[in-house]
């Protein structure tokens, strides 16, 4: 058996690595969930009281936390950080084809 260990360099998105149609879509959401784990975590909250204080139902922040986002939109998600006091910028940027 070898040890030797082949080193191979991803593209900056492992969706698009691993080869995901809507890979752009899903880095978005898993990047708008990290966020909103980061906010509650800041701030010591528990799914339930981020519940209370959004509106969000606690079962949706607790899969946010085990990183189930097929139910989410990224606008759905964009909601919860606004909800949560967080500002969000949005840049496009066009490339030639």
């Amino acid at each position: 058996m070898s040890d030797d260990v082949e080193l191979v360099r991803g593209g900056g998105n492992v969706f698009a690595d691993f080869g995901h149609a809507n890979a752009e879509a899903e880095q978005l959401k898993t990047t708008l969930a990290a966020q909103i784990i980061r906010v509650l975590d800041a701030r010591g909250l528990t799914v339930r009281a981020a519940a209370e204080l959004t509106g969000t139902a606690a079962a949706d922040f607790s899969r946010i936390r085990r990183a189930k986002l097929d139910r989410f939109t990224i606008d759905r998600l964009m909601m919860v950080l606004g909800r949560l006091g967080q500002g969000i910028e949005v840049v496009v940027r066009f490339e030639a084809a």
